[in-house]
């Protein structure tokens, strides 16, 4: 598999997770990433560089309590 395949496919799963929690926000009255971030307790701009896929452990585990919140179990 070459780089550029991986690349893609990571940039695929990005952007999926992406679009799953905005649908989700979508489906909450259209709720704002600011209040998303004051219900799990994190930073707003923190927040918004998970849901666009940062790589780091701190956004992962702001995915995670957005899954969490979100009962989102797959995608």
């Amino acid at each position: 598999m070459t780089a550029t395949t991986i690349e893609e496919q990571e940039n695929a799963l990005k952007r999926k997770i992406k679009k799953r929690i905005k649908d989700e926000m979508w489906e909450r009255n259209d709720m704002k990433q600011r209040e998303l971030a004051e219900m799990i307790g994190e930073g707003e701009s923190q927040t918004n560089r998970a849901i666009n896929g940062e790589s780091s452990p701190k956004s992962k585990t702001i995915r995670n309590k957005i899954f969490t919140l979100f009962n989102i179990t797959d995608l």
